[in-house]
């Protein structure tokens, strides 16, 4: 299989495996999908597609194995055509989730609910920090390492210089550990991880810092967002010079690498429940999802899941007061907040528009993600034009017009009819801060459960958004251990001294505490754009270019 941009030109050839992980951000701006006309049935999918039947037949696999199962499709199995053979793809997986301490890898937990039916926490922290984004990011540095590694060989045996990568991401909070955890002392891979400063939890922030390793660089912008961050990070790769002297890679969930993962745990969760509840027995049970939700990753993982096969009754979307996607869904319009709006061309920070929350992961202003599945729509004729349900240019050319209003202008409004097929794909919540505390207090009072407040967040959109008819079943992304939030957590039950950290926290983040630290801090706020030296876009540059 290979990838086009979601931006992407008739003149542009689509891109092998290889080439959209190494890459990771288009070089017109736009995020790679798999290329093939997006189909308006998903049984007639021109995606790899499995039965309900093939499907259960998966169910006794390991989680490496069903991964393997599960990617191999989108993989090219030749060396020459940027793939992996099985047996070293088999490894590459079976090492990723090794890490993990979990038989079940994603384990799925029944927790007692009056108000939900079934509900079920699929809880995804149980990876080396702690956070969903292991399971894609433990895959996506060991993905990393052996495409260098091959690429290197090759080099080497014809006398040319070695490749190293230079990884840059954003993160809200818990990419940057994950990504950190993951790519941390490869030769190959050098990292640099930018964070906004004072908007990550203290725990997510050690998490990052207090590796020392020689490869890692944390970057802390003062007065950022994580839009902020992202908006650099976007910048750096679209300036062709510096892009290709430093081989830059994108570790972000702009990255396909990582969405391919990610969809292995929807798969996962559903042959758990259908083991349990209808073992032998071949019809579908009926689950929704519910996915607190950023940069839209890890719903959109979700959406291929379904695409793929896997016989999701609903995606219920929950945002926290960041709610742009929440909005989105209800009207059909795309925009940032009217402080975001009204903020002038030079302005360096969002922060007047991105409200600070107790789930600071999802204080996003603008959902990289989106555009795949507004191009997936697009490509399946939404728009109404004659010719989008059989090609996906047109497609390509919408979603760079949206684009381009979305930085021009601050936002886009869909045609009704793809604001019709979204709303047939997808539910949406928006839960507040009081909410977020008082599901966390509801549920340990009721149960002993701990929540962390994304995970409260998603739990809070399942209460509020009623499921079909005949669902069976409610699962809510589990994103983080609550050990990483202890302060919205004691917000919530009433202290510390309600419960103790040690009781909801893994060792592992308890041993945090009091570790040396290192990261360099460049500002955003204040500065003009023409002023800026270690500041914004100029700064980043700066520090890259100085520890290279």
């Amino acid at each position: 299989m290979k990838y086009r941009s979601t931006r992407g030109l008739p003149s542009d050839e689509p891109v092998s495996f290889e080439d959209a992980v190494l890459t990771g951000l288009a070089p017109d701006g736009g995020l790679y999908v798999p290329d093939v006309d997006d189909p308006t049935s998903h049984t007639a999918s021109t995606l790899p597609y499995l039965s309900h039947a093939e499907i259960l037949s998966l169910a006794p696999l390991p989680f490496h194995a069903l991964a393997f199962r599960l990617l191999r499709p989108f993989i090219a199995t030749s060396p020459t055509d940027g793939g992996i053979p099985d047996a070293d793809l088999q490894d590459i997986l079976a090492r990723s989730f090794a890490t993990f301490t979990h038989p079940d890898v994603t384990p799925v937990v029944p927790v007692a609910s009056d108000d939900v039916q079934g509900l079920h926490i699929l809880e995804l922290f149980h990876g080396p920090t702690f956070a969903f984004k292991d399971v894609a990011l433990q895959v996506v540095g060991n993905l990393f390492d052996y495409f260098l590694n091959r690429r290197n060989a090759a080099a080497a045996a014809a006398g040319r210089p070695l490749t190293r990568l230079t990884v840059l991401g954003a993160t809200s909070g818990d990419t940057g550990g994950a990504a950190i955890y993951g790519l941390r002392g490869r030769e190959s891979v050098r990292a640099f991880i930018l964070h906004p400063r004072g908007r990550v939890s203290p725990v997510q922030e050690l998490q990052m810092t207090s590796v020392l390793d020689a490869n890692i660089h944390n970057v802390a912008v003062a007065g950022a967002t994580f839009d902020d961050c992202q908006d650099i990070v976007k910048a750096l790769f679209a300036d062709p010079a510096f892009r290709a002297k430093h081989n830059l890679a994108a570790i972000n969930s702009i990255n396909w690498a990582r969405i391919l993962a990610q969809t292995v745990y929807y798969f996962k969760a559903y042959l758990l429940l259908h083991s349990r509840h209808a073992a032998g027995k071949d019809e579908a049970i009926k689950v929704r999802f519910a996915v607190p939700t950023g940069n839209f990753g890890d719903v959109l993982a979700g959406y291929y899941a379904k695409r793929m096969g896997l016989p999701i009754e609903s995606l219920l979307v929950a945002t926290n007061e960041n709610d742009i996607l929440h909005r989105f869904f209800e009207t059909g319009s795309y925009t940032k907040p009217v402080a975001a709006a009204a903020a002038p061309a030079a302005s360096s920070s969002s922060s007047d528009a991105v409200k600070m929350t107790l789930s600071p992961a999802m204080d996003i202003l603008v959902s990289s993600n989106f555009e795949r599945v507004l191009w997936h729509f697009l490509a399946a004729g939404a728009s109404g034009s004659a010719d989008a349900s059989s090609s996906a240019q047109p497609a390509s050319a919408a979603i760079k017009s949206y684009m381009t209003q979305l930085s021009t202008t601050s936002g886009f409004t869909v045609p009704a009819s793809l604001h019709a097929k979204a709303r047939a794909t997808f539910a949406s919540h928006r839960a507040s801060d009081a909410a977020t505390l008082a599901t966390i207090a509801k549920y340990h009072a009721a149960t002993g459960y701990v929540l962390d407040p994304h995970t409260a967040v998603g739990v809070a959109a399942a209460e509020a958004v009623p499921s079909a008819a005949g669902t069976q079943f409610t699962v809510v992304l589990g994103t983080a251990s609550p050990g990483k939030f202890p302060e919205a957590v004691w917000a919530a039950v009433g202290g510390e001294a309600v419960v103790a950290y040690e009781a909801f926290a893994p060792e592992g983040l308890v041993r945090l505490k009091g570790l040396p630290t290192r990261a360099t801090v460049v500002t955003v706020e204040g500065v003009e754009r023409d002023e800026r030296k270690r500041s914004g876009v100029d700064g980043v540059k700066w520090v890259i270019e100085q520890t290279i």
